[in-house]
């Protein structure tokens, strides 16, 4: 077990009704499935504001509720959304911090209200994410998580300007697409499956969010990557 920083109140989303919650169940359910060689997982959409860093948190939350010990990184260290909502947050050692050796793991790693959900912030925004991600300081961060944990969420940035999300997913047993519908071009889609398979990473699915618009805005499901593959091509988008 490691030592914490400290612990906080972490709340992924304002509310989330019963729909919602029970689609972060059936999500949870899928990942469970896909057996326990998929310990690490990285979440990644192809534009900002496509609920990328909503679903990576809750996705999280919802695998400590069914038990299994969890820790969640925000990996965004350009324009972390969850520092942005958590004012908690802010003043926080986080993953730059640990990344740059400026801090050990005890400094920057969380406790939540939650049982068996922990969580890494992303700290301070430094100048170089890419390097830091690509150090091997990441890779014994990983080692190590992976060595006490039975899953490994982690929220990166968007993969359609940036590739932190595509080095992050180099270390990752699985990566997941969070797809905005009636939002992002299929082509951009391709794009970003494209990249996060030249990294070797496993697609295991897309997320589509918003798929009944406002109303509901927080519905999401997930698509095993053979549906992903039959389905993709019958979206339509405005």
């Amino acid at each position: 077990m490691f030592e914490y920083a400290g612990k906080v109140n972490f709340n992924a989303a304002s509310q989330n009704g019963y729909l919602t919650n029970e689609n972060y169940k059936t999500l949870r359910t899928n990942i469970l499935f896909c057996g326990t060689d998929i310990k690490t997982i990285v979440l990644t959409s192809a534009r900002e504001n496509e609920g990328k860093s909503t679903v990576s948190a809750e996705l999280a939350k919802s695998l400590a509720e069914a038990g299994k010990k969890t820790v969640f990184i925000d990996a965004d260290m350009r324009k972390s959304v969850l520092m942005r909502r958590s004012a908690a947050s802010r003043g926080f050692c986080g993953l730059s911090e640990y990344l740059s050796g400026q801090a050990e793991l005890s400094d920057v790693l969380y406790n939540t209200q939650i049982q068996n959900f922990d969580v890494i912030f992303s700290g301070r925004f430094p100048p170089n994410p890419v390097e830091l991600l690509g150090s091997q300081s990441f890779v014994k961060l990983m080692d190590m998580l992976k060595s006490v944990y039975d899953y490994v969420i982690i929220d990166s940035p968007p993969l359609g300007a940036i590739i932190d999300a595509a080095v992050i997913a180099s270390y990752c047993d699985g990566a997941i697409i969070v797809i905005t519908t009636g939002k992002i071009p299929y082509t951009e889609c391709l794009e970003v499956k494209e990249q996060l398979s030249k990294s070797g990473c496993k697609i295991l699915g897309a997320v589509l969010n918003d798929i009944y618009g406002k109303r509901t805005k927080y519905y999401k499901k997930y698509y095993r990557q053979r549906e992903y593959s039959k389905e993709a091509k019958k979206i339509k988008y405005r």
